[in-house]
């Protein structure tokens, strides 16, 4: 009798994490980070988003008043350098998690709005970066509305998990900045920045490039949200006044200081633009 040997067998190259992984398989990750986010998207009947921009550093009011008081409490405090930069940078924290409560409260209003105009599709759905201080705040908001909401997170080396607030089947997860910028500006109608740093004025400037040069549509909202941190940030109209852009592009922005101002500007706009839903779009 004759015993064959056994030899394994080959692998899928589909199934090749080493294929995946390699340089000659990047479009395939590309097209996954379009399709996949296209087909769960679909499958919830998402229409169109809301995106809520602005700094993961931003906690709940009652973190950040229970940090202080922490650091109040230490009698060392007073003299030792690390522990007053400390508690400057918590008082700090303080003034600024008035942005977290304010953000939560929108997307609770904005998705108990939307979620009056019908499920097929889902309307003005809030969409955040996925994680932590403005992202989770609109996130939380649209939970406590009882409605969904999107979190489209990065992989960075140094990164935090998704929030626990965005609905789990729409829990998006990229690799590349480019797509995750893409399913920001595909489906959005408003954009609302709030009090934010780098990552912040990085997706701004992007989706104010696309309305500048007519990639999305002219009636998209971009509301800037806090002018008492952005003026000190950026001079707007410096740049009106120098040339370097003109008064119909400093026109494509508006600016709302509170939440009721924000709501405000908000829904007329998209009640005035954006109430029909776009037929180009299988949600």
């Amino acid at each position: 009798m004759t015993l064959r040997s056994h030899r394994p067998s080959p692998k899928l190259m589909y199934r090749d994490p080493e294929f995946i992984e390699s340089p000659s398989a990047r479009p395939l990750r590309i097209m996954a980070e379009y399709f996949d986010p296209l087909t769960r998207l679909r499958r919830e009947h998402i229409g169109d988003t809301i995106v809520m921009f602005g700094s993961a550093r931003i906690l709940p009011k009652n973190r950040a008043v229970a940090r202080l008081k922490r650091l109040q409490s230490n009698r060392r405090a007073s003299k030792d350098p690390f522990l007053r930069s400390e508690l400057r940078a918590a008082r700090a924290n303080v003034e600024m998690s008035r942005y977290y409560e304010e953000a939560r409260e929108l997307a609770r209003r904005i998705t108990s709005w939307a979620m009056t105009l019908g499920e097929y599709p889902r309307r003005f759905v809030i969409c955040s970066g996925g994680g932590p201080g403005i992202m989770e705040a609109a996130n939380r908001g649209a939970r406590e509305a009882g409605g969904p909401s999107i979190g489209l997170s990065i992989q960075l080396p140094h990164e935090q998990e998704s929030n626990r607030f965005i609905s789990p089947q729409l829990n998006l997860f990229f690799h590349y900045f480019f797509m995750r910028k893409l399913w920001f500006a595909q489906l959005a109608k408003a954009l609302i920045v709030f009090p934010g740093g780098f990552g912040t004025m990085d997706e701004l400037w992007e989706m104010l490039t696309l309305l500048q040069t007519g990639k999305l549509p002219q009636h998209h909202l971009i509301l800037i949200y806090g002018r008492k941190y952005w003026d000190k940030v950026l001079n707007w109209r410096a740049m009106l006044n120098a040339g370097t852009i003109s008064e119909r592009e400093f026109k494509l922005l508006q600016f709302a200081d509170t939440v009721d101002e924000a709501f405000s500007r908000i829904r007329n706009g998209l009640e005035k633009f954006h109430l029909v839903p776009d037929t180009d779009w299988e949600g």
